[in-house]
C-alpha cells in the first residue's frame, strides 16, 4: 500500500507544472526576446537579399483551324482514303493535346526555344537592374567582358551549359495549366526580369504555333506531290478527274495553313510587362522567421531550465 502510494506521487511530481513552464518562460523573458528579434533580423536580411521576381502570363485558347480545313475538304475524305492520303477530322483539338505535352519536352526546349533565348539570362542571372534595364550576370559563371562561360563544372556538366542541364533549370521558370471547363491554357514564365518574362512566353506561344503548322504544311506538301504523281501515271480520265478534285482540295488545305499565324494556340490575353512583382513574399518571409525564432527561444529556455534542474538533483 505504502509502495502504491509513492507511484503515485513520483507520478505525480514528474507531471508537467504549466505554473512552473509559465514562471520560467517569463523569467527568461530577455532570452526570448533577445532570440526572437535577432531571428527577426536574420529574416529580414534574408529576404531582402532575395531578387523580385516578376510573372509574365498568357492565356490562350485553342485556335482549332481543323475545323475550317475539314469544311473545306468536304466529303473528300473517302477519295482521300482510297488514294493513301490522311485528311484532317473534326477532331481539332488533338494538336492542342499535343502542343501542352509538346511545350514541356525536352526536344521542343532544345530545338525550338534554346535557339531563340539568350543563355545568360536563364543560367548565369544575377539581378535586374530597373532603372536601365539591365542584366547583371554571376562573373563566376559568365564572364560578361568576354562574352564567355567560365564556371567551374564537373561531369556530366560541361563549360556551356548543356540542353538537358538548361531544360531543368527552365522548367522551374514555366508553369502551363489547363482549365477543364473552359479550356483556356494559362502559360506564364518568371525571371527576375518582366522583359524577359514576357519575350520568353511569345518565343514558346510563336515556336509551338509554328512547329504544328510547318509539320501540317509539310505532309500537306507531301500529298500534294503524292497527287500530281499519281495523275501522271493514270490514263482513266474518271479517276484523273478525281484526282485532281483532291489536289485541289489539298491546295486549299495548304493555303488555310499558311493563313494561321496562330495555328494552335490563340491569346485571349496577351502576355503583358508586369510593373509587381510576384515573388518573393518578404512580409510572410520576416513573419515565418519571427514566428521561429520565438518557438526556438522558447525551446531553448525550457531546455536550459530542465537542464540546469536536473545538474542541481
Amino acid at each position: 500500500m505504502q509502495q502504491l502510494h509513492s507511484n503515485k506521487f513520483n507520478d505525480f511530481d514528474d507531471e508537467i507544472d504549466l505554473q512552473e513552464i509559465f514562471n520560467v518562460l517569463f523569467k527568461g523573458k530577455w532570452i526570448i526576446v533577445s532570440l526572437t528579434v535577432m531571428i527577426s533580423i536574420i529574416g529580414v536580411i534574408y529576404s531582402l537579399s532575395l531578387p523580385n521576381v516578376y510573372q509574365s502570363k498568357a492565356v490562350l485558347v485553342s485556335s482549332n483551324p481543323s475545323s475550317s480545313i475539314s469544311a473545306a475538304l468536304g466529303g473528300f475524305s473517302s477519295l482521300a482514303g482510297i488514294a493513301g492520303i490522311g485528311l484532317p477530322s473534326d477532331g481539332g483539338n488533338d494538336n492542342t493535346a499535343k502542343a501542352m505535352q509538346k511545350i514541356g519536352s525536352l526536344s521542343f526546349f532544345e530545338n525550338n526555344i534554346l535557339p531563340n533565348i539568350y543563355l545568360p539570362n536563364l543560367m548565369a542571372i544575377k539581378s535586374w537592374n530597373y532603372k536601365t534595364n539591365t542584366l547583371t550576370f554571376d562573373e563566376n559563371t559568365y564572364d560578361m567582358s568576354i562574352n564567355s562561360w567560365v564556371r567551374d563544372y564537373s561531369y556530366p556538366q560541361q563549360q556551356i551549359p548543356s540542353a538537358q542541364e538548361s531544360f531543368e533549370v527552365f522548367k522551374g521558370h514555366l508553369s502551363l495549366s489547363e482549365d477543364k471547363q473552359s479550356g483556356f491554357i494559362t502559360l506564364s514564365i518568371k525571371h527576375q526580369s518582366p522583359f524577359v518574362a514576357k519575350q520568353w512566353v511569345e518565343v514558346i506561344v510563336n515556336e509551338i504555333n509554328a512547329f504544328y503548322r510547318e509539320k501540317d504544311k509539310s505532309e500537306s506538301e507531301k500529298a500534294v506531290s503524292y497527287l500530281n504523281q499519281q495523275v501522271s501515271l493514270t490514263s482513266l480520265s474518271e479517276i484523273k478527274e478525281a484526282l485532281a478534285q483532291l489536289l485541289q482540295e489539298e491546295t486549299k488545305k495548304l493555303t488555310l495553313i499558311e493563313a494561321n499565324k496562330y495555328y494552335v494556340f490563340d491569346y485571349i490575353d496577351p502576355p503583358a510587362v508586369m510593373e509587381k512583382k510576384s515573388e518573393p513574399k518578404r512580409a510572410s518571409i520576416c513573419i515565418l522567421f519571427s514566428l521561429l525564432g520565438g518557438m526556438l527561444s522558447i525551446v531553448f529556455v525550457l531546455i536550459r531550465h530542465y537542464a540546469m534542474k536536473q545538474k542541481v538533483t
